[in-house]
């Protein structure tokens, strides 16, 4: 079995500062990209970030110099920086990551989601 767990969500005020981290774990072989994805009540899931094994990143336009998504494959997490963070940033916000497990089986996998709130 895979999982990811995700941490560090919470209470912030605008324009300050929150560091999400999601760790995989269990029979993994190799993960590919890993991602953040949010949903605010109403809205669509959207992309956030994601990043390659490698390190390539890619972000939603409006996100970009506010966050930035970095991995450690030594300890299968991924990370999200986020600053200025702005009352629409509110959101519940949910690991991505795409694995390969030691039985040989590619699948995508999501975390529970860890709420992030920005008060005004």
């Amino acid at each position: 079995q895979v999982q990811l767990v995700e941490s560090g969500g919470g209470l912030v005020q605008a324009g300050g500062s929150l560091r999400l981290s999601c760790a995989a774990s269990g029979k993994i072989f190799v993960i590919n990209n890993m991602a953040w994805y949010r949903q605010a009540p109403g809205n669509q899931r959207e992309l956030v970030a994601v990043i390659s094994r490698g390190g390539t990143t890619t972000y939603a336009d409006d996100l970009k110099g506010r966050f930035t998504i970095s991995r450690d494959n030594a300890k299968n997490t991924v990370y999200l920086q986020m600053s200025v963070l702005k009352p629409e940033d509110t959101a519940v916000y949910y690991c991505y990551a795409s694995i390969e497990t030691l039985q040989a089986a590619w699948a995508e996998y999501w975390g529970q989601g860890t709420q992030v709130t920005v008060s005004s």
